[in-house]
């Protein structure tokens, strides 16, 4: 099975948090902005494309995390969930599962791509009611591309304890990110049989779509995060014969719940 976790970013200045993570900072209530260490920790539950430009969808379990303040002995107060609005930056990671021709007809003949972690950096601005982010990130392992994203978000509170964002996305990767999900040698051609025809895809943007999120305080310390997404493949990742196979529309939604921890430690 190809097991697919994807983008989790720890929203360290403006409560970003990208993917699948979910998790937003939201209000601190006047006890928990005076310690020095504020962080939400969680589990959720997503449907997403068994594989990037699959045509089907498995449900898969991911962490939520967020910080909303944080301590460093010498520098004070790195991160002060209560400043709503200015620069911030983010560590930003992602973990791509084994893909095998046996998760699908689709992939008849397709070599198999071992795991991938992506680590990297993110930052961005945010005020109350907008954020604009961007963020890079290197593969290890599976891949060794870049691959990164650029958002735009607006923020609005419908409702007392509720957050809620919205806004479009841009994905791009390196030639040798594409190559290995969306590439397709000569003896992989060979191999599927006729389904799947040669491709050397290169570098460049590889989708644009739209997500958007909400959350609830359920309290001070519990909060429920629903998400949805919408990418639509481009350039040679929708002419890639792997998509062509699959899909190029991918959708995701989930939910999750997280737990606030508010505590000093120096």
């Amino acid at each position: 099975m190809y097991k697919f976790i994807s983008r989790l970013a720890l929203a360290l200045a403006a409560g970003l948090s990208s993917g699948s993570a979910m998790a937003q900072s939201g209000e601190l209530s006047a006890q928990d902005a005076q310690k020095q260490f504020v962080i939400d920790l969680g589990v959720g539950a997503i449907a997403k494309p068994r594989y990037e430009a699959s045509d089907s969808y498995l449900v898969y379990p991911f962490p939520i995390i967020s910080v909303g303040r944080f301590y460093l002995p010498g520098l004070g107060q790195v991160v002060d969930g209560r400043r709503r609005s200015g620069i911030f930056f983010y560590p930003a990671f992602n973990f791509i599962g084994e893909r095998k021709a046996s998760d699908s007809t689709d992939l008849t003949g397709t070599r198999t791509v071992d795991w991938a972690l992506e680590l990297g950096l993110g930052g961005g601005f945010r005020t109350d009611h907008f954020r604009a982010f961007a963020e890079l990130r290197q593969g290890i392992n599976g891949h060794t591309g870049q691959v990164g994203q650029l958002g735009l978000d607006g923020i609005i509170y419908p409702a007392e304890k509720w957050e809620v964002s919205f806004g479009p996305r841009a994905d791009f990767a390196s030639g040798e990110y594409m190559d290995t999900y969306f590439g397709v040698t000569a003896s992989e051609a060979a191999n599927s049989g006729g389904r799947l025809s040669r491709f050397d895809p290169s570098a460049g943007f590889k989708s644009v779509g739209l997500s958007a999120r909400a959350s609830y305080d359920w309290n001070d310390d519990v909060r429920l995060h629903i998400q949805g997404g919408y990418d639509r493949l481009i350039g040679d990742a929708a002419d890639s014969p792997i998509a062509k196979v699959g899909s190029e529309d991918q959708f995701s939604i989930g939910v999750g719940l997280s737990y606030r921890f508010a505590f000093d430690v120096f």
